[in-house]
């Protein structure tokens, strides 16, 4: 039997960083940004995924670090690696079609999972610029898969999306602008798309036909009729699968006792 924790034993980071963990699966090559994905990768390597290759962003290939990187460029990150190199190394390994699962964030989402980093109205002229596309297009175009971690607010999971950083299961075609999906697009470069967002609410997925997201788990304490609400979009919600699994007690040990008892990325639950 499971020993999942039970609800004053986790907040919300740990739901979300056990969430992400539980997408990894063993012996795959998992490419990893600073903050939670860092965690959440790890965390799969400590428990079910004790196989998993992980690249660190800014070039160490096969890192094994006994303890949580502050970075993808924390001197850390060498230990046990196979290769310590640099972004060229990193980014040529994924762009041959060697990295399985992506971790990524965003600011906006839409429907079929296109995500944007850059602006949020007009790119000429933005009612907001954001921090921009980073390696989240590359990462997103060359894995196998990819997860992204976002907050969810009504006004970033979005009918259209502002500016296509990375490109969903449905982009428009350039210059006439028709809806085409991913595969049709990339050609004999297709390798797959987003898989997965995990927001705050709950965890979504796309139908690789279509392209389109439904909803697959709410997080404990939310409705369904209270994330459809929170999209702008008309979410599906035909495939709801219950309740995301809550942490187990293993998985928080890990997180706060091993991985990051500094709370550099995860804060503990306060006790009492």
């Amino acid at each position: 039997m499971t020993n999942f924790a039970s609800p004053e034993e986790y907040n919300l980071a740990d739901l979300l960083c056990c969430a992400a963990s539980r997408e990894v699966q063993d012996n795959e090559i998992v490419f990893a940004g600073t903050g939670l994905p860092m965690v959440a990768i790890m965390l799969a390597q400590k428990t079910h995924a004790p196989n998993l290759k992980l690249i660190f962003e800014a070039g160490t290939l096969d890192g094994r670090p006994p303890e949580l990187p502050t970075s993808v460029g924390d001197a850390r990150c060498e230990t046990g690696a196979s290769r310590s190199s640099g972004l060229y190394d990193a980014f040529s390994i994924a762009q041959r079609g060697y990295v399985d699962l992506g971790y990524l964030g965003g600011a906006e989402v839409d429907q079929y999972g296109n995500v944007n980093t850059t602006c949020i109205g007009n790119y000429l002229d933005p009612e907001l610029r954001l921090t921009g596309s980073g390696g989240n297009p590359d990462i997103n175009s060359f894995a196998k898969r990819t997860v992204f971690i976002m907050v969810h607010e009504k006004r970033r999971f979005v009918e259209n999306v502002s500016y296509i950083t990375s490109p969903g299961w449905r982009v428009k075609r350039w210059p006439g602008g028709e809806w085409v999906h991913r595969r049709e697009l990339y050609g004999a470069a297709f390798r797959g798309g987003p898989s997965a967002i995990i927001s705050t609410a709950g965890v979504f997925r796309f139908d690789e036909n279509d392209g389109h997201m439904y909803l697959d788990t709410c997080h404990p304490g939310k409705t369904v009729a209270e994330i459809k609400d929170l999209c702008q979009f008309d979410l599906d919600v035909s495939r709801v699968n219950g309740e995301t699994a809550p942490p187990t007690r293993e998985e928080l040990h890990f997180i706060h006792d091993v991985l990051d008892p500094d709370e550099i990325f995860i804060p503990k639950v306060k006790k009492g």
